[in-house]
């Protein structure tokens, strides 16, 4: 039926591609999703296509038990439970059908051939491979999203914008996570075949890899180096030695590609933010929406109990002693999807977080959570639902404690701290859009603290005893004085911090005071890493007063203290005389100097077009090693990268590089400024590109 030589195929590329949303990849392989169908031309047909049986198959060992191999012939119509093949046209030696893959089937490389049924002798001709993805716009398929400019934005868009910073000052920056880039699709596929889910059994692998919230697991242990050597090694030593500062990069390609050239050796190094966004980059380009999501003052909850621990000793100096943590931010991510395990209540956004924080069935992964669980209480369900419950309710108990004795006092418990100013990218728009409300009912609302009271019923805290716990008695002490930190001036990186310690009286006798402050630089998970400052200071407070204490900690001593997150933890320990000792703590981050892009010209496909780039020294010392990195899809290939002179105070450096879009429509173009005073000083801009 097959002529002597390999049949040639036409996979009819970019019909095709612009039919499944697949056109932005840079392949010369068929790449389609599931439940819709495709088509195939082939020659060297002799036999009456009728005969024609085709063969469609995935993975180290094909079974049509596992759904991971298909066989089927020419049909009249095209059927929604299995693959099927229409025949489209005919000529005297090729054959035209329009091949359709079932909702639900298997994502991955498949291997496609035909035979013909009446030569029994003669074997398959294959006619080459194809990649099969889910399908956001196809009603049958578990990550179907109604609404198709979500889609647009969850799927097909290759820039984020990722927030930081604290709740006090939020910041965003540009993300490019390149999901279209060439050879990211083939790495992605790499990922699952590294899993330790497929070292241990491949087969049974392959054939889970129809199920959205199995690859959303399975992935989000992949992409941290924990466990199975996957794609990056997490680092928040504030010490980046021996690999790249996580601050530094600005897009996902680099991380993925430097993987699979290294011969897949963990890359150096992650924080939060960057595992999620390489997350995202992955799940988009396998056709699973996906966004990040960024939760302010967020708890890392090792034990559990829905309280998170923080321990000072007399001085305020904040100890790194707790399993416990609070984080200024952390970013996981949100998939959509059906939970064919919960039912359509608990469908929806799912929570993965790819940072390595807690061990979940002995490794490092975290999620699918069902967000609408998180909201309800619901944390028995799977997966991982504590935690993330914890990461955004967690009660949070303030300690004194002694070194020398092991004794700690509680100075007061927040239960409204935790989990503010949830934040993702806008679809569609650069802006940022709050979806806290999704995650949990209004704080200090009844309904809220019957959901808390219900998680902890659910995880049986209510009738535990727990001898690290607050006594009701602690918890009811109220505290004689109030303080809190006002910002009093601009918080920049180059210039003095002045700040301001308000303290009040609340009670009708007077109160002397001996308060301990200090100044540490931190990362952002509030890890202290150096002292910058302390000083202390007795005060008397009359009946009711109120008094303020200017705070001004120079340049010249935070300068060689700062991480690269430029944030720092300031605090006052209150010891008042015969009351209970009362903590003031604030967490501030200083801003990078303004970079700024100017395009130069209209941005024409094909055409070059001047950019400049324009920074000014904000110091009065000169800054050195300074360079320019820039990225950005349709606008550039890889990253430029430029050294730039040494600049003297207050001058300004005017960098010009030229670009050639080769692709239409509105670009972003990424840029990333780093010297030995300014570290990954980041900024974007969209450019409009025409034909």
């Amino acid at each position: 039926f097959i002529a002597a030589t390999q049949p040639s195929t036409n996979w009819h590329l970019k019909e095709n591609a612009r039919d499944h949303h697949t056109s932005k990849f840079s392949s010369k392989e068929l790449i389609v999703r599931r439940g819709q169908a495709f088509t195939v031309t082939f020659n060297g047909t002799e036999q009456p296509e009728q005969n024609l049986t085709f063969t469609a198959e995935t993975g180290p060992k094909p079974s049509k038990l596992a759904k991971t191999q298909a066989t089927f012939g020419i049909s009249s119509t095209v059927s929604t439970e299995s693959w099927s093949a229409v025949l489209q046209s005919t000529s005297s030696n090729s054959v035209s059908v329009s091949i359709s893959s079932p909702p639900n089937a298997v994502l991955g490389r498949y291997r496609l051939s035909v035979q013909s049924t009446s030569s029994g002798s003669s074997s398959p001709a294959s006619l080459g491979t194809f990649v099969l993805l889910f399908n956001p716009w196809s009603s049958g398929d578990d990550v179907f999203m109604p609404n198709t400019s979500e889609c647009e934005e969850y799927v097909l868009e290759e820039f984020g914008i990722i927030f930081a910073g604290n709740k006090n000052h939020i910041n965003g920056f540009g993300w490019n996570y390149g999901q279209f880039q060439e050879d990211i699709l083939n790495i992605c596929l790499s990922m699952l075949d590294r899993s330790l889910y497929y070292r241990q059994d491949p087969a049974t692998d392959v054939a889970h890899r129809n199920d959205p919230k199995y690859l959303g697991r399975v992935l989000s242990a992949v992409v941290n180096a924990n466990d199975d050597q996957g794609v990056l090694l997490g680092n928040w030593s504030g010490d980046y030695e021996g690999g790249k500062n996580p601050s530094s990069w600005t897009g996902s390609g680099e991380i993925l590609q430097n993987w699979k050239k290294s011969g897949f050796k963990p890359v150096r190094y992650g924080q939060c933010w960057v595992f999620a966004a390489v997350l995202t980059t992955v799940l988009r380009c396998l056709g699973i929406p996906t966004r990040t999501i960024t939760n302010f003052s967020s708890a890392h909850d090792a034990d559990r109990n829905l309280r998170v621990d923080e321990f000072y000793d007399a001085s305020g100096n904040h100890l790194d002693r707790a399993a416990d943590s609070i984080w200024n931010f952390h970013v996981w991510n949100e998939s959509w999807f059906f939970r064919s395990d919960l039912g359509s209540s608990y469908s929806g956004w799912q929570i993965l977080d790819a940072t390595p924080q807690e061990q979940s069935g002995g490794i490092y992964q975290c999620g699918p959570a069902s967000r609408n669980a998180i909201k309800e209480g619901d944390v028995d369900l799977d997966y991982d639902c504590p935690f993330v419950f914890a990461e955004v309710n967690a009660d949070c108990m303030y300690w004194n404690y002694d070194p020398a004795t092991g004794k700690k006092t509680l100075m007061y418990s927040e239960s409204t701290v935790i989990g503010q100013f949830m934040s993702t990218k806008a679809v569609g728009r650069d802006d940022r859009v709050d979806v806290t409300n999704h995650y949990k009912y209004e704080e200090g609302s009844t309904k809220e603290r019957d959901v808390f009271k219900k998680a902890r019923k659910k995880l049986g805290l209510e009738d535990k005893f727990d001898p690290t716990a607050p006594t009701p008695h602690e918890i009811d002490l109220k505290p004689d004085i109030s303080g809190k930190f006002k910002v009093a001036g601009p918080l920049d990186v180059g210039k003095d911090i002045n700040l301001t310690l308000v303290l009040a009286n609340l009670q009708s006798d007077a109160k002397a005071l001996h308060i301990n402050m200090t100044a540490w630089s931190t990362v952002y998970t509030r890890r202290p890493v150096k002292e910058i400052w302390k000083d202390s200071i007795f005060v008397t407070l009359s009946p009711k007063e109120e008094k303020q204490y200017p705070i001004k900690i120079p340049y010249t001593e935070y300068q060689q203290q700062l991480t690269t997150d430029n944030m720092i933890e300031i605090t006052a320990l209150c010891h008042v005389e015969g009351g209970i000792q009362v903590l003031v703590q604030r967490d501030i981050t200083l801003d990078n100097p303004a970079i700024d892009i100017q395009v130069l010209g209209e941005a024409k496909v094909n055409k070059e077009v001047d950019v400049e780039v324009l920074f000014t020294n904000p110091i009065d010392m000169e800054v050195m090693d300074c360079v320019l990195q820039v990225e950005g899809n349709d606008l550039i290939r890889g990253i430029l990268q430029i050294d730039v002179p040494p600049l003297k105070a207050s001058e300004t450096s005017s960098m010009k590089f030229t670009l050639t879009p080769f692709e239409m429509g509105p670009k972003h173009l990424l840029v990333n400024f780093s010297c030995d005073k300014f570290t990954d000083i980041k900024t974007f801009k969209m450019v409009n590109v025409i034909d």
